[in-house]
């Protein structure tokens, strides 16, 4: 049976869809975005304290940016934001055909390419959405298509294995991933829940190489073995919508989970109101760095 942990109320930001969060070790604190609300946060465990930037769109990641600043990917693409004035650099778009899509989730993969997909903004839409890639040269590369709604991607130890999520498809899926390209190939499952426990949304990886998936609909964010496909530990949440974990703190053993409260009734928000809150957990393992935008 795998081991069940039990989360606590960190941040009660009660974001409309909180998602994205990664921890910037050099300055100690967390970045998240609110996508619906169009804003990005800076949270600081230690001073309790939370900054919100105003980015004027839908924004679906963010990730730190090795020469200063932060990169987004927005509505409109991808961007560039200082987070001390807050200014917005408009940096590529490669779906400005496409008004009805907007960028989702994404991270850096260890050679510091920033990597982001798509999806439709209608919530029936199926496909749509693509995978892109934004090299250190600024130049953008479409690296997977029919995508419904992009989500969780972590790169294995040895950087050979890119693990990625689209959402409808209840799977994490292995791509083979060549390092010194940026190429991928040959997706295959890893993990498969078709019973549930929700959908598979945000995912990040641990020292042990193992993966930590949040369920959306499913009051959870689950541990599994990518070899084995065995779920290995489970972290219960009190909000139904969770969105994305990342490890975190001084030591990268405080396991940080967004969550969001967009479309729930009067009546589900009555029962969860922390919905759209920043939880935390501690379940023994610690995580990686953060990889950087090389850019």
């Amino acid at each position: 049976m795998p081991q069940t942990h039990q989360a606590e109320l960190l941040l009660d930001a009660r974001a409309l869809l909180g998602e994205g969060p990664i921890w910037d070790a050099r300055s100690q604190t967390l970045y998240w975005v609110d996508i619906s609300g169009c804003a990005v946060h800076i949270f600081d465990p230690a001073a309790g304290s939370d900054r919100a930037i105003d980015v004027g769109q839908p924004v679906g990641t963010i990730v730190p940016r090795r020469s200063g600043g932060v990169m987004l990917a927005l509505r409109d693409g991808f961007a560039a934001l200082d987070l001390e004035s807050g200014k917005l650099t408009l940096i590529a778009d490669p779906e400005a055909h496409l008004p009805g899509n907007r960028f989702n989730d994404g991270k850096c993969d260890p050679a510091g390419r920033f990597w982001a997909g798509t999806m439709r903004q209608a919530e029936d839409a199926k496909g749509g959405g693509s995978l892109y890639r934004l090299d250190p040269d600024l130049s953008v590369h479409k690296m997977w298509g029919d995508i419904t709604v992009a989500n969780g991607i972590a790169w294995s130890h040895d950087a050979r294995t890119m693990y990625y999520i689209d959402t409808p498809t209840l799977m994490v899926v292995a791509f083979e991933h060549h390092i010194e390209t940026g190429a991928i190939a040959n997706p295959r499952p890893v993990v498969h829940t078709p019973d549930g426990p929700g959908s598979p949304d945000g995912m990040t990886i641990d020292a042990e190489g193992m993966l930590w998936v949040a369920y959306w609909g499913g009051w959870r964010v689950v541990r599994w073995n990518p070899h084995t496909g065995e779920a290995l530990a489970v972290i219960e949440l009190p909000v139904e919508r969770v969105t994305a974990p990342w490890f975190g703190g001084p030591n990268l053993d405080e396991l940080y989970i967004t969550s969001a409260r967009v479309g729930l009734s009067d009546e589900a928000l009555a029962k969860q109101p922390h919905a759209g809150s920043i939880f935390v957990a501690r379940p023994g393992v610690r995580g990686l760095p953060a990889f950087e935008f090389a850019g």
